[in-house]
């Protein structure tokens, strides 16, 4: 097996070229009672490869995955791991034979240390008493080979969610490995703490570690996949090597829809200006004398890199962040300033790009989120006599339907849910009341390729029922194709308004990195 201490230097993905598999399934099925998560499905894992699975929620990743740790046993099939065929695999006996799994739920306590974590159910002891300092050792030179900067006496609970998956990652790697197991591993973290995880991801792979990697994002795959199997309804749709792999077409095999119908055609039927924003300006220059109208019937676009600021000027339209300078008008009115709660009132709707913490209360059912925007409304309120319950769980009943929300029940919270079906309990909230503005902050973060579509169909929705929708994107295709108009912004300034033939993605990059500033007014 590879040890920690092992370095096995190697081209990418090239052992796996010539290398024995270091495990093969064929033809697994698997069945939940009447539904049939997996069926005829084909994998293989070489040494020294990133194979990634790519499918959008219910395609069979969890299931297969699960098969591969020992999770669920396969009801016919065959798999053969490190050239042995296995039936009755338990986790125990799978980390034992070097597959480590790190799923999108942590397993991690809270209360305990991080070395006391990586080393529980495994500890080493020397003469009836633990061996504390050999184990801090160990912890310390794994956290120090993968680069992660963590005190292994640090409490688990007083860490960023970034430095708990860097923990389960190492707790992953303690004890000899052959195979890892990373789902959706970057799901929670930022731009710049996904980059070392990506990195760090590269390196086990140049030590020669058989690594299965579970995401939706392209371009992580772009990144670190050697070869990328799409699943879709628990079936095996094929497998080819990255160099093959056109995001058009893996989106094709995902989904059965062709790239060129993957975007909504959106009718634009410019309605009166509903908001406007004139010269704003934000602290620390996060905003430069920005300025733009939004019509009813409409998308706009904010497009730009990291820290461009456009998130920030939708926040400050909502209320969320203080302007130096300028002013927010809607439908004629100013607005003073007096956050959220005014904002709200005047019609605004914000979904932001952070659904755990600014998004959702994450313990409170789908009902009351769907709802918390309204409190106010007759429909949802006695005044004095509280919330109408009924009406309440019949709206949360007919958004659950229409936006095709998977839940367990209506009395789940979102902290049980897929990040798609987060994003869409955000979502029924900006329909729980009048809102004419709506502003969407990185609205497809996180979420799988079908959630994708849905999402794309409720602004396609508002848009043509008068709405305007204001769509803030770090994915460029997105941005393109949803918008009507399209501004794009650098360094807290707008420095472009496209629009019709004139949005292509060559004009907007140029805009991303020219010094010429152009059509600054939107």
């Amino acid at each position: 097996m590879l040890s920690l201490e092992t370095t096995l230097p190697c081209e990418p993905g090239s052992q796996g070229k010539t290398a024995r598999p270091l495990l093969q399934l064929h033809g697994i099925c698997k069945s939940f009672g009447a539904f049939q998560a997996l069926k005829d499905v084909t994998f293989d894992l070489r040494p020294g490869e990133v194979h990634v699975l790519f499918g959008e929620n219910g395609a069979g990743k969890s299931t297969l995955i699960q098969i591969l740790c020992g999770v669920q046993k396969f009801d016919s099939g065959r798999y053969e791991l490190f050239g042995q065929d296995v039936a009755g695999l338990s986790p125990a006996e799978a980390r034992r034979r070097g597959i480590s799994v790190v799923f999108q739920e942590f397993s991690l306590i809270p209360e305990m240390t991080v070395e006391e974590n990586l080393f529980l159910g495994h500890e080493l002891t020397r003469n009836g008493r633990l061996a504390k300092s050999e184990m801090r050792k160990r912890v310390r030179a794994v956290l120090d080979r993968l680069g992660f900067d963590i005190p292994p006496a640090a409490r688990v609970s007083g860490l960023r969610r970034a430095h708990q998956q860097m923990v389960e990652i190492a707790k992953a790697l303690l004890l000899e490995c052959r195979v890892l197991v990373l789902d959706e591993p970057t799901a929670s973290l930022t731009d710049h703490e996904a980059g070392r995880l990506l990195a760090m991801v590269e390196q086990l792979r140049d030590e020669g570690l058989g690594i299965v990697y579970v995401s939706h994002r392209m371009a992580e795959i772009d990144r670190l996949a050697d070869r990328i199997t799409v699943l879709r309804d628990g079936r095996h749709i094929a497998t080819l090597p990255r160099e093959r792999a056109s995001h058009g077409e893996l989106i094709e095999l995902m989904t059965g829809r062709t790239f060129e119908k993957f975007y909504p055609e959106i009718i634009r039927n410019v309605g009166p200006v509903l908001m406007r924003i004139e010269d704003l300006s934000l602290p620390r220059g996060l905003a430069k004398d920005v300025s733009f109208e939004i019509r009813g019937g409409e998308v706009l676009g904010l497009a730009g890199l990291a820290g461009c600021g456009k998130s920030e000027v939708i926040r400050a339209a909502f209320g969320l962040e203080q302007p130096t300078g300028g002013k927010i008008e809607v439908c004629g009115r100013t607005l003073h300033g007096n956050g959220p709660r005014e904002a709200i009132a005047a019609g605004i709707c914000y979904l932001p790009a952070d659904r755990g913490r600014e998004g959702l209360a994450m313990h409170q059912p789908i009902g009351a989120n769907a709802t918390m925007a309204a409190l106010d409304v007759p429909e949802f309120s006695r005044r004095a006599f509280g919330l109408r319950l009924k009406a309440e769980r019949a709206f949360t009943r007919e958004i659950v339907d229409r936006l095709k929300i998977r839940t367990p029940d209506l009395n789940a919270t979102p902290d049980q849910l897929s990040g798609g079906n987060k994003q869409k309990v955000m979502i029924a909230r900006g329909m729980s009341r009048g809102f004419d503005i709506y502003l969407f902050d990185e609205p497809t973060v996180g979420v799988d390729v079908q959630a994708k579509l849905q999402i794309y169909d409720v602004i396609k929705s508002l848009a043509e029922s008068g709405k305007a929708v204001v769509v803030a994107s770090s994915e460029l295709a997105e941005v393109l194709h949803l918008s009507h108009r399209l501004l794009v912004m650098r360094e807290g300034a707008v420095v472009g308004s496209l629009e019709g033939t004139e949005a292509t993605e060559d004009a907007v990059l140029s805009l991303f990195f020219d010094n010429t500033v152009a059509n600054g007014k939107g």
